[in-house]
C-alpha cells in the first residue's frame, strides 16, 4: 500500500494530520490540478491558484467524512471540489455584476453584448455538466478526472474500476454531450 493510500485510510479515520500530509506531498499536482482549472477561463481576479488549492483544502478539512481511496481517486475528489468553488465564486460574481450596491449605468448593449463573460462560461459549464449528470453520473467523473484534473486514462480506469477503453468511449461520449449542450 502506497504511503498516500495509508495517509487517506488514517484521514478517512479522523486523523487531521494525516490530511496536511496529502496535502504537501500531493501540492504540487494539486496547484498544477488548480492551474489547469482557471486556464480555461480567463483571469478576472476572483481566484487564483493559491487561493483555489487553500479554499480546497479548507473545504476537504471541514468535511466530516473524507470518501477517496487512493491517489488518482483522491485527486478527482480534488478536482471536483475545485471546480465547485470556481462556480460559487463565478455566481458570485454574476450577483455582484447584476446589481450588488452599484447604482444604475446607462450603456450601450451592443457594445456589452459583444464582450466575452467567463463568469457565464463557468456557469454554463457547470449547467452542461449538471445535466450531463442527470444522463450518466460516470461520464461527468471522467470529465472532470480528465479535462480538469488532468489525470492519465489509466488513472481514470483505475478509480473508476473501469477499463481504459471504457474511459476512452466515457470520455468521447461526454464530449459530444457537453459540446451539444453548450450550443444551446
Amino acid at each position: 500500500m502506497g504511503e498516500i493510500t495509508q495517509l487517506l485510510t488514517r484521514a478517512r479515520e479522523g486523523d487531521k494530520p494525516a490530511l496536511d500530509a496529502i496535502f504537501e506531498l500531493l501540492h504540487p499536482e494539486l496547484r498544477q490540478i488548480a492551474h489547469r482549472r482557471l486556464s480555461h477561463h480567463r483571469r478576472d481576479g476572483h481566484v487564483d491558484t493559491t487561493a483555489l488549492v487553500n479554499e480546497c483544502y479548507l473545504k476537504l478539512v471541514k468535511r466530516d467524512q473524507l470518501t477517496p481511496a487512493d491517489r488518482a481517486h483522491f485527486l478527482a475528489y480534488a478536482a471536483t471540489v475545485m471546480r465547485s468553488i470556481i462556480v460559487d465564486a463565478a455566481r458570485a460574481a454574476q450577483a455582484d455584476r447584476r446589481g450588488g450596491d452599484a447604482r444604475p449605468v446607462t450603456l450601450d448593449t451592443a457594445l456589452l453584448a459583444s464582450i466575452p463573460n467567463p463568469v457565464d462560461e463557468i456557469v454554463d459549464v457547470h449547467a452542461a455538466l449538471e445535466e450531463l449528470r442527470q444522463v450518466d453520473e460516470r461520464l461527468v467523473r471522467v470529465v472532470e478526472m480528465r479535462f480538469f484534473a488532468g489525470l492519465a486514462v489509466e488513472e481514470i480506469a483505475q478509480a473508476l474500476g473501469v477499463t481504459d477503453r471504457t474511459v476512452r468511449r466515457d470520455w468521447a461520449k461526454a464530449r459530444l454531450l457537453l459540446a451539444h449542450a453548450l450550443r444551446h
